[in-house]
């Protein structure tokens, strides 16, 4: 019989800027980290019932290698007869998690599932082709995993493997998207996260990670001003006519989030009531070049299947992959009111570590519902190489 999925709990770790101060860490022990504090809290729990350990990373490539939603939950001492399993959808990749396992909960396949995401960027690797020869002369190219495109094939077209910076220049101009409106935008997001740390929205579910000294989110400036971001060169076209920054773009970052998603019955597992229902997902796909752009219509669909539209949207969680993009996709969705979206701060003053900005968003989302006494809301998020994902939730 088929059953709703609601999430029930979330936590994640402050997060921390590129070299920062989780740069000494290991993403798998960052996703044991959040595994073993969303358990910790629900005491009540038996962790054998976890039906599923289901993790989102976007790298893979050094210490988060070899299925990392299995490494988490056995460093988290999880029992071995949980399994886990990892998913690579690039910057939607526990989002994608958790669209997965609430499937699984709403077709009885899973009661209860640990979702998370996870991204090291800080030590993301450097690699190497295997030679072809067993001695291979001359000079190697080492090419960096932390983002975006490398070992491209040839056969595929060049405008679809520039970099995301020099892609959102190119939504930038074809949306309208003023430097001025960016910077604008990157203001609010500095402005809200600060305001949500003072007021304690985070504090109750963002978990400090052990052996370090970050206590909040290591890329927030409360001291950063139009003046200011007006001073920062274009980063990707250098033309004169370029308007991506640093500053109204999402840095590089470290961290990790977890939630639980289950059925009815998982309350009784947990000892708490859920949060909020999820009642719509969506995906899509564009050209490669316009990745910025997908999570309209992603967005668009995850309404239709919940049966509302956006007249009846309470909040938005739009990740903030750049300030260019994210108007681009609040300039097409025009029944949405933008205060309502990132109520709480975004991704250019949070940070987005690939593989947790899922969680992040959607955790953000259920808890800021629940705090204004329900509604619906959506979580949306663009891709790299041209997708976007969105969930819809209720509570």
């Amino acid at each position: 019989m088929d059953s709703a999925a609601y999430l029930y709990d979330a936590v994640r770790t402050p997060f921390g800027r590129h070299g920062g101060a989780l740069a000494g860490v290991r993403p798998d022990d960052l996703a044991a980290h959040v595994v073993r504090e969303l358990t910790s809290r629900s005491p009540e729990l038996d962790p054998g019932r976890i039906d599923e350990v289901i993790f989102g990373d976007a790298n893979q490539a050094g210490e988060d290698n070899r299925n990392v939603a299995r490494m988490a939950a056995l460093l988290a001492a999880l029992p071995t007869s949980v399994p886990g399993t990892t998913i690579n959808r690039l910057c939607g990749s526990s989002l994608d998690a958790a669209m997965q396992a609430s499937r699984a909960i709403e077709t009885g396949d899973a009661s209860l599932v640990l979702v998370g995401g996870v991204e090291s960027m800080s030590r993301a690797p450097g690699v190497l082709l295997k030679p072809g020869k067993p001695w291979a002369v001359g000079d190697q190219t080492v090419y960096s995993t932390t983002l975006g495109w490398r070992m491209v094939n040839p056969k595929m077209p060049g405008e679809w493997t520039v970099s995301l910076g020099a892609a959102t220049e190119t939504l930038a101009r074809l949306h309208g998207v003023s430097r001025e409106a960016q910077d604008e935008f990157a203001l609010r997001s500095h402005r809200l996260c600060a305001k949500a740390w003072d007021d304690g929205f985070y504090g109750d579910w963002v978990v400090a990670v052990p052996n370090t000294e970050l206590e909040s989110d290591e890329n927030l400036r409360r001291d950063t001003s139009l003046e200011k971001l007006a001073q920062l060169k274009p980063a990707f076209v250098k033309d004169g006519t370029g308007t991506v920054t640093a500053g109204n773009a999402s840095p590089l970052n470290d961290g990790a989030g977890a939630l639980f998603i289950g059925d009815e019955a998982a309350s009784r597992l947990l000892g708490r009531a859920p949060i909020a229902r999820v009642a719509g997902r969506g995906a899509h796909a564009v050209d490669p070049d316009l990745f910025g752009i997908a999570p309209v219509e992603a967005a668009n669909r995850a309404l239709a299947r919940a049966g509302i539209g956006w007249g009846d949207v309470e909040l938005v969680e739009l990740n903030e992959a750049f300030a260019a993009q994210s108007l681009a996709c609040l300039g097409e969705w025009t029944e949405l009111d933008p205060e309502r979206v990132n109520v709480n701060g975004g991704a250019i003053a949070i940070g987005h570590p690939l593989g947790a900005s899922g969680v992040r968003i959607l955790a953000t989302l259920a808890y800021e519902l629940r705090r204004r006494g329900g509604g619906y809301g959506v979580a949306a998020i663009c891709i790299g190489v041209g997708q976007g994902l969105a969930m819809v939730l209720h509570a």
